[in-house]
């Protein structure tokens, strides 16, 4: 069996970690170099940053952030945000990022997802998907949430593992920072459709979350961020709690 997988995401504007609750009122978490190494530490088995306003603002990630990154964890870490090109997954590659994920690029340009899966592995491209519930639907959102589409989230990440994506983070919108747990029907339904790993993101606030998205939600790994910048969840105790409920996890 696979072992399960956490992952603190440090979301970034202006070079700082922010968090918001459902996208918006974003306040500030800290540095991020400094938490990727606290993190590191503490036994996370994978990092996640988002410059969440690059692609609003048109531009790309911020390179010298990964490169300092780099040099502090010695876990894998994953970079999005204002990706579009095979150039910027070499650029941010090169300094040291180990997976790189795209969103809205993906949407737009479907076939960017294989034409990267073909360059550099599928295991390394990881595609995120921001979604909520529209009338009773699950549709997809773009640019940090800011943009509905028409598109059914099960459809599209159907299409996105055929295309050689090498796993899936999923965040519910309606969920994120509610801490009211994960949108684990969801997430249960799309891993019975796709055979490519599941990051569940969006609601984590206690351990019961965690055993849930798991057990419930099927999922492969569990990305949540205020719970472990602000000292809510113990990375260590977390994974503890996880072994005493059967769940496979690397200690």
């Amino acid at each position: 069996m696979l072992t399960k997988r956490i992952i603190p995401c440090l979301d970034i504007k202006n070079g700082r970690t922010v968090k918001g609750v459902n996208f918006v009122d974003l306040i500030d978490a800290g540095d991020p170099v400094t938490l990727a190494k606290k993190y590191a530490d503490m036994g996370a088995d994978e990092l996640v940053f988002l410059d969440i306003s690059a692609t609003l603002e048109g531009r790309k990630t911020t390179q010298n952030m990964v490169l300092k990154v780099a040099e502090q964890v010695n876990i894998p870490f994953t970079v999005g945000g204002g990706i579009s090109s095979i150039s910027d997954v070499e650029a941010l590659l090169k300094c040291g990022a180990d997976k790189i994920s795209i969103n809205s690029s993906a949407v737009k340009r479907p076939e960017l997802i294989t034409q990267l899966s073909n360059k550099f592995g599928s295991q390394c491209i990881t595609v995120a998907v921001d979604a909520k519930q529209v009338n009773n639907k699950w549709l997809v959102h773009l640019a940090g949430g800011t943009i509905a589409t028409d598109i059914n989230l099960f459809d599209w990440v159907k299409e996105v593992e055929q295309r050689g994506a090498g796993e899936i983070l999923f965040t519910s919108m309606d969920h994120d920072g509610t801490k009211n747990g994960f949108a684990n029907t969801a997430l249960a339904h799309m891993a019975n459709l796709i055979n490519i790993p599941i990051i569940a993101s969006g609601g984590a606030g206690n351990m019961q979350h965690f055993i849930d998205t798991f057990k419930i939600g099927k999922s492969d790994a569990a990305l949540a961020a205020s719970v472990f910048h602000f000292g809510e969840i113990d990375i260590p105790n977390l994974k503890q709690q996880l072994k005493a409920n059967n769940i496979a996890i690397r200690i």
